[in-house]
């Protein structure tokens, strides 16, 4: 396995040479510190712990600016673990965009948006109970019933109703890397990607 910590800074578009217009998701991708290296013999599994994103030192606990000190960086704000990792690193060293290439297939996982507490309709695509005829109003957006007969005599578990929407983790498989700019550690990711712009994404293989 091989991945990156990032952040998710917006869509554009790429046009092929055939003109083919593809939708891109755009991430600063790195870079980002070595922090921990874990091997077997001394944690029982093999790991890279990446940091990612600068954080003011006033604002950290002694603990951690003493564990990013080992590291020869200033205190991060966001600290992954990579199981696996295909790439030997030491401590301190960088992790960049450069991990990927163009026309690979990468996973995506992140946050999806907050939508706060939902109806039926927004949240499940329900249609309504039908129109407003034979004594119904304003029962457009109504759930309908969600008990059963006197058999059960209770509403079953499950029952798709309104609650809170979004705010999900979320990891979509198999999208293609189009384009790479290492200068800058952008990495265009094809179609959307879960989550804000701003909002941080693991970007793994």
């Amino acid at each position: 396995m091989k991945g990156i910590i990032g952040k998710k800074i917006g869509m554009t578009s790429i046009f092929d040479p055939t003109g083919r217009q593809t939708a891109c998701t755009i991430i600063e991708a790195g870079p980002c510190v070595v922090t921990q290296v874990r091997t077997k013999d001394s944690d029982g599994y093999d790991a890279l712990q990446l940091a990612f994103g600068d954080k003011n030192e006033k604002h950290s606990k002694k603990s951690e600016t003493n564990h990013f000190a080992k590291a020869s960086t200033s205190p991060k704000k966001f600290v992954k673990e990579f199981r696996d990792f295909s790439i030997e690193k030491n401590i301190g060293e960088a992790v960049t965009v450069d991990i990927f290439a163009e026309g690979e297939s990468v996973d995506v996982i992140g946050t999806t948006k907050g939508k706060g507490f939902q109806g039926v309709i927004k949240r499940h695509g329900f249609h309504g109970v039908g129109g407003q005829s034979h004594g119904q109003h304003d029962r457009s957006r109504a759930p309908g019933s969600i008990g059963n007969s006197s058999d059960a005599s209770r509403v079953m578990k499950g029952v798709r109703m309104a609650g809170r929407l979004g705010n999900d983790r979320v990891k979509l498989k198999n999208l293609t890397v189009v384009k790479i700019f290492p200068d800058k550690n952008y990495i265009l990711i094809s179609g959307s990607v879960p989550g804000h712009n701003g909002s941080i994404v693991l970007i793994q293989k």
